[in-house]
């Protein structure tokens, strides 16, 4: 019974020093990654520091440096109420066991000293001839018996819980020891913190100086925005009524071989609208291969089994598609944004990327590339994944050709320069309908 006790008291132990160990072996991970993240950004913010004009880009990265600093301070501080709470536990253990093994040896002790007055053979003869009946003989001597494997079994209890004492201090000793490493880590990556948080301010202070520079800097990048977004209508109109044409064309070659082949052609296809790409009161009577998912509106990019593939692949990964480039910072997010120290405030119909120059740029899902060109002195190439569109600008060189079928983590091409001069892309994803969405809801989140 004792046996048991003890063997579930040291599995229950054992388990919780395991889950504390894995939480601390997480958090250990989390740590090297935000370091890993951190070395990035500083190899990232020395590159556009090499432009002598103050930019955006570079107020970025030291946010995102301050951020992720913050991160790694806030993942040490979880490290060390870890720490605390397991050395906590195993003082308590240690406690507990030394109460037990009190227990044990008194008892033991007093087993001895009962065996040692009853030692005598004429003893223990006498309390078995003693017995009344046979019977009664046997039970004397099972109890004698069991008594002396009792004593055995505290023996062995106390050693037991003897060596689990020491081991027990010995975690505590090495807990106590990785507190104090911990602590000092904490104590540095503070000071660095407020190194960071120092730059950023001055960073802010200076950009706040240069605010007119900055606002020639806006007008320029919104007449770029706005000449790319014709351009990336024109191209996905010019789709729309080449995938429409496809689809009517589809529709007809059918109804001539149902022709020819003397069954009922099929009705004529209602009319699409060239402009959104969208076409209403499609025929029952419509290919197969032609109709739409059922409830999934019609476009005429998925008039085929592998255009809706297409689209559905690329809804079903929202959220967790791979980011265009293996290493880079987000300085201007999709949408309306307000310069950080002043009052001025800019668009982006993608995300902006820093990274740097020459970087490879990669696609984010399978399609086929429509566009690969020039663009407003601007490379840039645009991929269609069924109904929705993903563009890359801002290349320094493009490694693929219009019409090329293209796999999700396929080279595009090289990365530029921005207007800053510094390295950066533009990413874009558009629905059928030109509709631009923001790429942070569809991609992967980087931490």
């Amino acid at each position: 019974m004792f046996k048991s006790l003890f063997c579930f008291l040291v599995s229950c132990i054992l388990v919780m020093g395991g889950y504390a160990q894995q939480t601390r072996e997480e958090l250990q991970k989390q740590e090297q990654e935000l370091k890993k993240e951190l070395a990035e950004l500083n190899q990232l913010l020395s590159q556009t520091q090499k432009n002598k004009k103050l930019s955006l880009s570079q107020l970025a990265i030291i946010k995102r440096k301050v951020a992720m600093r913050e991160q790694l301070v806030n993942s040490i501080n979880r490290q060390i109420r870890d720490l605390d709470n397991t050395i906590f536990l195993n003082e308590r253990d240690i406690y507990r066991l030394r109460r037990e093994l009190d227990t044990l040896r008194v008892k033991y002790a007093k087993s001895i000293v009962f065996a040692y007055k009853n030692r005598s053979s004429y003893e223990y003869l006498n309390f078995i001839f003693s017995s009344k009946s046979f019977n009664d003989a046997i039970k004397r001597i099972t109890y004698l018996k069991s008594y002396r494997q009792n004593r055995e079994t505290q023996a062995e209890a106390i050693i037991q819980s003897e060596e689990l004492l020491k081991t027990k201090i010995e975690v505590l000793s090495s807990n106590k020891k990785e507190r104090i490493t911990t602590l000092e880590k904490q104590s540095e990556q503070l000071k660095v913190l407020q190194d960071d948080k120092k730059v950023q301010d001055q960073v802010v202070a200076q950009l706040k100086g240069k605010e007119k520079e900055l606002s020639t800097q806006i007008q320029n990048k919104e007449r770029q925005r706005q000449k790319m977004q014709q351009a990336v209508m024109a191209i996905i109109r010019r789709e729309a009524d080449e995938a429409a044409k496809r689809a009517k064309q589809k529709v007809a070659d059918d109804a001539k071989r149902a022709a020819a082949n003397n069954t009922k052609p099929a009705d004529a296809p209602a009319k699409t609208n060239t402009n959104t790409g969208t076409t209403k009161n499609t025929s029952i009577n419509e290919p197969l291969e032609a109709r739409p998912v059922t409830d999934r509106p019609y476009t005429p990019f998925e008039s085929t089994p592998e255009g809706r593939e297409t689209s559905i692949q690329f809804e079903q990964n929202k959220g967790r598609l791979p980011w265009p480039v293996d290493k880079g910072n987000v300085y201007v997010p999709f949408g309306l944004s307000t310069v950080p120290g002043t009052k001025l405030t800019q668009k982006s119909d993608g995300i902006q990327i820093a990274l740097p120059e020459g970087s490879s740029v990669k696609s984010v899902a399978d399609g086929e590339v429509v566009y690969a060109s020039e663009i407003n002195g601007d490379l840039v190439v645009f991929v269609r994944h069924g109904k929705y569109f993903t563009s890359y600008n801002q290349l320094s060189a493009i490694s693929v050709s219009v019409g090329q079928q293209v796999k999700a983590g396929s080279v595009l091409g090289r990365s530029g320069k921005s207007i800053d001069g510094e390295g950066a892309i533009i990413f874009m994803i558009n629905n059928e309908k030109g509709t631009l969405m923001n790429p942070e809801h569809w991609l992967k989140p980087r931490r």
